[in-house]
């Protein structure tokens, strides 16, 4: 099988994905918005895949309420 294996991204890599500071990003995991993202280590990981899904799904869109 040849199957592409997706690489890891850090906070700073998914803040630029969103348009967000990094600080947001962490905001986001530490009040459980549902972000997709694995602890490796003491960084927070994330997919590419995943945080494209999450947004599409209208999850990310639930955190407006707390401006």
């Amino acid at each position: 099988m040849s199957e592409k294996i997706e690489e890891w991204i850090n906070v700073d890599q998914a803040a630029e994905f969103f348009g967000v500071k990094p600080a947001t990003i962490r905001d986001w995991i530490r009040k459980g918005k549902g972000i997709p993202a694995t602890k490796i280590g003491k960084q927070w990981k994330f997919k590419y895949s995943e945080l494209d899904a999450w947004a599409k799904s209208g999850a990310a869109a639930d955190d407006s309420s707390d401006k």
